[in-house]
């Protein structure tokens, strides 16, 4: 099958067609790949700021249409339209029954890049071919487990759907179930690619008061409007922490949010952050940076610094609700989606990326 297909870190994509990909075995579903969104996790692999083992297929934020099915998959058939997630739930875990699903068992294929068995059901020339934190959407067809994929409603397109895989569900996970925004709450989001954005939708639907964001793309301060934000920071000429205390008369915000991936900005978000209120990290930056860090003031402060995965959501439980704030008109993913290319053309939209265009390309397989 066609495939886009990283071989080495920082080197070019090459676009092969002879990528040979397994059959469902029980309890897995094959998917036929229309769409798969570029996340800023797919730039860090293709970059090499974060390590992952080569080659590989990347791409995780999968929307596309059940091609075949495994032994004992049930409830969903051969056309259904889908939505891939990077985590499937067990539901069995010592994670999962405690409602902590992103950490279930599963979430190892992340870093592993494989299938939760350790095999990759991807390969060329009888070579294993890893698949990009756990999935490998950049491909005519990915093989994921029955948890691994969530029907989509009839009247919900495709292309519109694949962004939940990743950016919403992670977005919008991260207002609602990590740092759990309350109405009347004052939060701050620091970064406004596809995830940032979905958190300032996911903080006004769950009824933040005042939300201040920060990004130095134009753009994407006067997009953030139509999404919820009510304070606009361009970091690049402004005093963020300045600029946050004075929208919260000296306070500092109830939750801010770090979407960019940038030890930096972690300790603007914190110092952002109202004695007593919470700092997500959401952002996945280079793995060698780190954070300064007072014990001493930090326990005074009261503040709470909370890591973020896949906005701590279980895929099957949240991703229905989402589709139905769209289906309802109460959140837009239309707007997240600025570019459209075809596969062939995944390094331009990587280059696009990094000079900080739009929110979400789309590429078409």
């Amino acid at each position: 099958m066609r495939a886009a297909l990283l071989e080495i870190a920082g080197g070019p994509v090459t676009m092969i067609d002879d990528l040979e990909v397994a059959g469902p075995g029980p309890g897995q579903v094959t998917v036929e790949v229309e769409w798969c969104g570029l996340c800023h996790s797919d730039l860090s692999m293709l970059e090499g700021s974060h390590p992952a083992p080569m080659p590989i297929v990347l791409g995780h934020e999968v929307g596309g249409r059940i091609a075949e099915l495994g032994a004992d998959v049930t409830g969903i058939a051969v056309g259904d339209p889908v939505v891939v997630t990077p985590i499937p739930p067990c539901g069995r875990c010592y994670h999962c029954v405690r409602d902590q699903a992103s950490h279930c068992v599963n979430s190892a294929s992340l870093l592993t890049n494989a299938l939760p068995d350790g095999s990759t059901g991807l390969s060329r020339g009888g070579q294993s071919v890893y698949r990009g934190l756990g999935v490998g959407g950049f491909a005519q067809r990915v093989l994921t487990t029955e948890t691994g994929v969530v029907r989509v409603p009839e009247d919900v397109p495709l292309e519109v759907a694949s962004v939940v895989g990743c950016a919403v569900q992670t977005g919008l996970g991260a207002a609602f179930n990590t740092a759990r925004v309350r109405p009347g709450d004052t939060v701050a989001v620091l970064g406004l690619g596809g995830i940032g954005m979905s958190i300032v939708a996911g903080a006004r639907i769950a009824g933040a008061n005042r939300i201040v964001v920060s990004d130095p793309q134009r753009h994407r301060l006067d997009l953030a409007s139509d999404f919820g934000a009510t304070d606009f920071i361009d970091p690049s000429s402004e005093d963020v922490i300045a600029r946050v205390q004075a929208v919260t008369a000296g306070i500092g915000v109830d939750c801010a949010f770090e979407a960019v991936g940038s030890a930096r900005v972690v300790e603007t978000a914190l110092a952002a952050t109202r004695n007593g209120g919470t700092t997500v990290l959401v952002g996945a930056g280079p793995i060698e940076e780190t954070i300064e860090l007072s014990p001493t003031f930090f326990a005074i402060s009261g503040k709470r610094l909370m890591g973020c995965l896949l906005g701590g959501v279980n895929s099957l439980r949240d991703i229905p609700i989402i589709f139905e704030l769209y289906r309802s008109g109460r959140l837009d993913l239309e707007s997240l989606i600025t570019d459209r290319r075809p596969l062939a053309e995944l390094d331009r939209a990587a280059e696009a990326m990094k000079a900080g265009e739009g929110l979400r390309t789309l590429l078409s397989v």
